[in-house]
């Protein structure tokens, strides 16, 4: 492989996105990998003090960060979750598990992304990769 300069790096097309069609709204939702800040600010919108993530809100930050429109903005910001929380969970829950398979999350890995961002330093190891129990 080659040495890739700054330049290369920055100007790479690297988040995939899938359209995953949502019956319960009569459409599709594209749903995007999360760039580095979204994925920054998702680990901060579900953490609560003690670092666990918050019940409820977990699905809502990850489809704040992840659904995109045909240019590849954001649908959603941080002020609309509680009207996400709303929705249907069946349908909240097909966007989610795309957003977390193209993210490379998994249970513990959204439990880790609350802690680490609760805390400067963790003993965890600090990978988002499930683990080969929870792949499916």
């Amino acid at each position: 492989m080659k040495l890739l300069n700054k330049a290369a790096i920055l100007g790479a097309e690297d988040l995939k996105h899938e359209d995953v069609p949502v019956p319960a709204w009569g459409g599709t939702v594209r749903v995007r990998m999360m760039t580095g800040a979204e994925r920054d600010e998702f680990r901060g919108a579900i953490a609560n003090d003690d670092g666990k993530p918050a019940p409820g809100k977990v699905s809502a930050a990850l489809l704040v960060a992840t659904c995109v429109d045909e240019n590849g903005a954001r649908l959603f910001t941080a002020d609309d979750m509680d009207a996400l929380q709303e929705k249907s969970a069946p349908a909240l829950d097909v966007l989610a598990e795309v957003a977390m398979r193209l993210n490379g999350l998994g249970g513990s890995a959204v439990s880790d992304a609350a802690k680490n961002s609760a805390s400067t330093q963790s003993d965890d190891s600090g990978s988002a990769s499930p683990s080969p129990s929870e792949k499916q």
